[in-house]
């Protein structure tokens, strides 16, 4: 495992006499990145990797750890049941449950936070994809679902290996929201979510300052290949420019390596509110990466270019929210 802390942007300036380093508001966010998750592996053995990556983290100095999408099962929306249910086993009926709850504890113990990917069944029998934000004293903050959900609703048998993801899970109707945890604002995205400039300037027009996303991204994209060598700079190109548009910080941590024997990508990466990535993953594996994140860096983002009173102009962006499709000019 592998680490950078990045050191701040205003270290060693004063003013008035005093530090502004001890003046300004920072969070130590670690992102932790999984290697593959086999069909066989139990979601016992899952936590156990888990909560080894938290007391890394927790040693690099992190308060608030983040994992990837679906982390607790192999990513079975890469095969397809013409009966769903059974499929059941990959969810989640609670949160935390038994085989989670020592993640919980032992999260809880060290006072780290932590943001976690998995897929649930509620108690209507909806499907969802989310991430839970937990706290450092080890309540729940929000449970965050999906909004784009990739893929295919039906089975397609050409494929190498199926990306079903709309057959399933639900897209969310809950849209994004930010909350008040770690003395900051915070929000989440899960995997395609990431894609869309909608996502974060949904999270943007809340005032976020952090952004934690868990991912799946297999190398090969079976609809267009061409895509396949672009995948890691498309990963980077969309957080970097999320962050830069809406002066937030962005976390982004994968689920790589090869698992069941589609190649996913890695490249987790920390992104600050300027676009640059100041932290990013070296292997496909178990790794770690952590940045202390100076939270008032935002504002010299949202109070300048990107100061959204001053400079938007919502009234000429109705097809934004009035249209789904492109439609062409006559």
């Amino acid at each position: 495992m592998s680490g950078a802390v990045p050191r701040s942007h205003s270290a060693g300036l004063t003013l008035h006499g005093v530090n502004i380093l001890s003046m300004a508001r920072h969070l130590t966010i670690a992102a932790a990145q999984m290697g593959p998750v086999q069909k066989e592996h139990t979601r016992e053995q899952v936590v156990v990797r888990l909560i080894a990556l938290l007391q890394q983290a927790h040693r690099m100095g992190a308060e608030l750890v983040v994992f990837p999408e679906l982390a607790l099962t192999t990513f079975f929306p890469r095969w397809f049941v013409d009966d769903i249910s059974e499929a059941d086993h990959w969810y989640e009926r609670s949160m935390p449950n038994a085989a989670t709850q020592p993640l919980f504890d032992e999260a809880k113990r060290l006072g780290v936070g932590f943001c976690l990917g998995y897929a649930t069944i509620d108690e209507a029998g909806r499907r969802w994809n989310v991430q839970t934000l937990v706290e450092r004293d080890g309540s729940i903050v929000a449970t965050y679902k999906k909004t784009h959900i990739p893929g295919h609703e039906h089975h397609e048998p050409d494929r190498p290996f199926q990306h079903a993801e709309r057959y399933y899970f639900e897209p969310s109707p809950e849209g994004f929201g930010v909350w008040r945890a770690f003395d900051s604002l915070v929000g989440m995205m899960i995997c395609n979510d990431r894609r869309w400039p909608e996502t974060y300037r949904e999270m943007g027009l809340q005032g976020v300052e952090v952004i934690l996303c868990g991912y799946n991204t297999p190398i090969h994209y079976v609809p267009d290949p061409s895509q396949d060598i672009l995948q890691g700079f498309h990963n980077a190109l969309v957080m970097q420019a999320g962050a830069y548009q809406n002066g937030t910080w962005v976390v982004g941590v994968a689920k790589g390596g090869v698992e069941e024997g589609v190649d996913s990508l890695g490249q987790s990466m920390i992104v600050a509110p300027s676009g640059q990535i100041v932290a990013q993953t070296l292997t496909t594996d178990d790794e770690v990466i952590v940045a202390r994140c100076d939270l008032d860096w935002c504002s010299r983002y949202k109070n300048t270019l990107f100061d959204f009173e001053r400079y938007r102009r919502p009234e000429v962006y109705s097809r934004i929210t009035g249209q789904r499709g492109a439609v062409l000019p006559d």
